[in-house]
């Protein structure tokens, strides 16, 4: 595929390696929105995204809506994965809806969401969020979604339709590697889906190119030095824009709510603010970018 135009739009060579270093899961608890905080503040992570729906969103909402700097997106969210902590819908209660689980939260897997899909209802429990953060006076910068529920083909659709309706980029990828093959990203049609997503870059959508995710869904049992596992896959990065899902979290609740794993996001969080990824990144010439630069782009 072509070098990536968001590469130039932003200033930079073909050869470039920019970095999005997103923070997901922002609003599931007070230790996500701690995490966000601290280290957007520190620089190397400048944006992450919003899960409207759950219990601590409105506490990241309020503090966005009085600091402008916070780059922050919605993660359209319509599942709830952790089995003593939930959430569900904030536009419908009802059953016929396919939204909802016998206790009345969402279904806890992307595969339990499609086999009941209603797709009106998730639709609009996708632009309810979306509304529920702007009116709660957050300068919303991009769309990505929880688990890669919305964008499942029967709602890729629409999850298009609401990042060129709002303006906002959406999270897609422009191309797959061996290692996104690997994480399980295998559309139906490899070259079907590639003219889609170019036909939806050719409607003026920046999109990225590639796609990482936090060290530790191979069964990494938390042992030995975690920063080798990140500095590894960035220092194999190709040229382009590569959105890299991190899922930091301050300690305090995140042990409770993540018993056996908790350790990959408080790691994750000391990680990201330390001194030692800032040399890498310098010594890789790799580039941290936000999201709200990207809408610029869009809206310019």
């Amino acid at each position: 595929m072509n070098p990536n135009p968001l590469l130039s739009a932003l200033g930079y060579e073909p050869s470039a390696r920019l970095v999005i270093f997103h923070a997901d899961d922002v609003g599931m608890c007070h230790g996500s929105n701690r995490a966000y905080r601290e280290l957007q503040a520190a620089g190397i992570l400048k944006t992450g995204s919003v899960m409207v729906p759950c219990p601590w969103s409105p506490e990241i909402l309020q503090a966005a809506a009085s600091n402008p700097a916070l780059d922050l997106g919605v993660h359209l969210t319509l599942t709830s994965e952790w089995s003593g902590y939930r959430w569900g819908p904030i536009s419908t209660r009802q059953a016929n809806s396919g939204l909802l689980d016998d206790s009345g939260h969402f279904w806890p897997s992307a595969e339990e969401v499609t086999s009941r899909l209603n797709q009106t209802a998730a639709v609009g429990e996708m632009e309810a969020q979306i509304e529920r953060a702007l009116a709660a006076g957050l300068d919303v910068t991009h769309l990505d979604n929880h688990m890669g529920v919305a964008a499942i083909p029967a709602l890729l659709p629409e999850y298009v339709r609401l990042g060129f309706e709002y303006r906002l980029p959406i999270l897609l990828f422009r191309q797959l590697d061996d290692v996104m093959r690997a994480m399980g990203y295998l559309p139906a049609d490899e070259a079907a889906y590639a003219r889609q997503v170019a036909a939806i870059e050719e409607r003026g959508m920046p999109l990225v190119d590639w796609f990482r995710i936090t060290p530790g869904y191979d069964n990494e049992d938390g042992s030995g030095e975690r920063a080798d596992l990140y500095e590894a896959i960035l220092h194999d990065l190709q040229p382009g824009v590569t959105y890299f899902s991190l899922h930091p979290n301050a300690p305090g609740d995140i042990e409770i709510i993540d018993p056996v794993n908790h350790h990959w996001r408080t790691q994750e969080y000391e990680y990201f603010r330390s001194d030692r990824l800032r040399a890498f990144l310098a010594q890789e010439k790799i580039v941290p970018i936000g999201y709200r630069e990207i809408r610029e782009v869009m809206r310019g």
